[in-house]
């Protein structure tokens, strides 16, 4: 009895290796599926938002096994409200998702990695030059939070950033260069766009420009660089704190130092 039930454990065997093909190809496309998701959200205030979901199912599986009844009734009625509300605070990146379904492509996924000290050198002697002649500009660059939400705001552009394309953009007679520029890795991601501005007043003599970097800055960790076109000086805003008068040297200084660890 032994022997055939020992035979039928080989037969089962045999069975499983014959589906492991089949089940390491549905673990990949699920990897895949949810890679994909998170591309999708990873630029948008959504990813911010679904970790706090992801929080609230660690503390409600937490409270279950430790038996903490009260703290698991609230968080399983706060989940199941959650639930209900998230088509509509995730409605746009739904949208956006059944959009791009089915026209991935993968070449993104091979592209180069761009070289963050080059597009300091570029963002430096952009800022150089305006601050010089007395431009204006705003200067956006993403950090870990995804400014996708701003960069809708604006006229979206995907180009190569340069020296010459930033001095273009912030020009006196271009219709753009009343906005930001939202710069990720070394792409100008959209330039003409609108950022939230502080709630208190800043220093007195510092314009509309400061507060809205300010503001975006107490939002997320973008560092933004702020010309002035009054005084011709170069400023940067982050974590809600704004530095002021800075020259080239300590500006670049500061850049490679968040950008690159330098």
């Amino acid at each position: 009895m032994d022997f055939f039930e020992e035979i039928r454990g080989y037969l089962n065997f045999g069975i499983e290796l014959k589906r492991l093909p089949f089940v390491l190809l549905d673990i990949f496309l699920v990897a895949l599926i949810l890679y994909w998701l998170y591309l999708l959200i990873q630029e948008t205030r959504a990813w911010r938002i679904s970790l706090g979901l992801i929080f609230i199912l660690f503390v409600l599986v937490f409270s279950k096994i430790l038996g903490l009844v009260t703290l698991n009734w609230i968080f399983q009625h706060l989940l199941t409200m959650l639930i209900v509300a998230i088509p509509v605070v995730f409605q746009p990146e739904l949208r956006s998702a059944l959009e791009k379904l089915g026209r991935l492509r993968l070449s993104e996924f091979s592209q180069k990695k761009p070289t963050a000290e080059e597009v300091v050198e570029e963002i430096v002697n952009a800022c150089e030059f305006m601050a010089r002649a007395k431009v204006g500009a705003l200067i956006v660059i993403q950090k870990k939070t995804g400014l996708r939400d701003y960069i809708e705001t604006g006229t979206r552009l995907d180009a190569d950033l340069s020296t010459p394309l930033l001095l273009n953009i912030f020009h006196k007679n271009t219709p753009l260069h009343d906005g930001a520029v939202i710069v990720v890795g070394n792409k100008i991601k959209a330039a003409g766009c609108l950022l939230p501005m502080a709630e208190q007043r800043i220093k007195s003599g510092l314009g509309a420009r400061h507060q809205a970097a300010l503001g975006l800055s107490k939002e997320t960790d973008a560092l933004i660089i702020v010309v002035s076109e009054e005084r011709g000086e170069i400023s940067l805003a982050k974590e809600g704190k704004m530095v002021l008068k800075l020259s080239p040297f300590d500006l670049k200084k500061i850049l490679l130092s968040e950008l690159c660890g330098k």
